[in-house]
């Protein structure tokens, strides 16, 4: 990472960003990408392992010292962003250290896989925890500061993007605690985005696909690096691949985009056109059962079939 130290350089510039889930992964690459293109950025992360179990203060930290080596400007916050004073502690963070807030983006996550059959409570309430709820309390912080702003006059370009995924789009095997939050989390950023577009705040989603702690394991052949990793090589499922999106939809570039889903791996981004009516047939009266049942098949035959469910991710 080389960073923007040049005033006014970058798309970034001047921009107080936050990340949650900023130590590693995405989440890193996507602090670090923030803050090269001028940003100054609030580094969130509970150092937790891939199973969302335990902390440490040691992974948000790096990547501050990371940021700031390369000449940019970052602070640490180690909250739990899934508690209500944990986000709104992360949103103060901001405030405090930079005065202003500017994007916020919605990364942190883990995994508890399981089939469904022995999915337990815990392990599904964990995950939709982190996921959904984690991105809930964070973007309900920001948009009341935001809300404030507008109502004094000072109407922000303010910006979120959230982090789905295949899984939230597709659904994905032995995931069901992850895919159905990270479908939530889709339903969540179109309602954000009608809601306060008024106070100058735009809300997205992207789906990336990239190497991370949560797919290296799964998706082990996929995700592994080149063997050729010489001189011009490209590492399709470097996380660092998904962060220039991220980056532009959380700049003031991105102006008049919102309530959209990116899908983005490599060097592919791809706009999602989500849930659109499809064939269908108007009786104008009630159906009887099996006559439901035949129109249905009738309108079924002519839909193109959905993508197959993933395995795992």
């Amino acid at each position: 990472m080389k960073a923007n130290t040049a005033a006014g350089s970058g798309i970034c510039a001047g921009r107080v960003v936050i990340v949650t889930g900023a130590g590693r992964g995405l989440g890193r690459a996507h602090a670090r990408a923030y803050a090269a293109e001028g940003a100054r950025v609030v580094v969130n992360d509970l150092g937790v392992r891939l199973d969302g179990t335990g902390t440490s203060g040691g992974p948000a930290q790096d990547v501050v010292e990371e940021i700031r080596a390369a000449g940019g400007d970052a602070v640490a916050h180690r909250g739990d962003i899934a508690t209500s004073e944990g986000a709104a502690s992360l949103v103060r963070a901001a405030l405090e250290t930079y005065g202003r807030l500017d994007t916020l983006v919605n990364n942190a996550g883990f995994l508890r896989d399981r089939m469904l059959v022995n999915l337990d409570e815990e392990a599904w309430d964990a995950v939709v925890r982190v996921h959904l709820k984690g991105h809930f309390l964070p973007l309900k912080h920001a948009a009341v500061h935001w809300r404030a702003e507008a109502k004094q006059g000072r109407t922000p370009h303010a910006c979120v993007v959230n982090t789905s995924s295949g899984a939230g789009l597709f659904g994905s095997v032995g995931q069901g605690n992850y895919s159905a939050a990270k479908a939530g989390i889709l339903g969540l950023t179109l309602v954000a985005a009608a809601e306060l577009a008024a106070y100058g705040v735009r809300v997205n989603a992207v789906a990336p696909a990239a190497r991370t702690r949560m797919t290296e394991q799964t998706f082990a052949d996929a995700m592994a690096p080149p063997e050729d990793d010489g001189p011009g090589t490209f590492d399709a499922m470097a996380p660092e691949n998904v962060s220039p999106l991220v980056v532009w939809l959380g700049s003031e570039s991105s102006a008049g985009v919102t309530g959209r889903v990116f899908e983005t791996e490599g060097g592919r981004i791809t706009v999602m056109e989500g849930w659109r009516p499809g064939p269908s047939l108007d009786k104008g009266s009630r159906h009887g059962a099996a006559e439901a049942g035949a129109v249905a098949l009738e309108i079924f035959f002519n839909v193109t079939p959905p993508p197959p469910l993933l395995v795992g991710g």
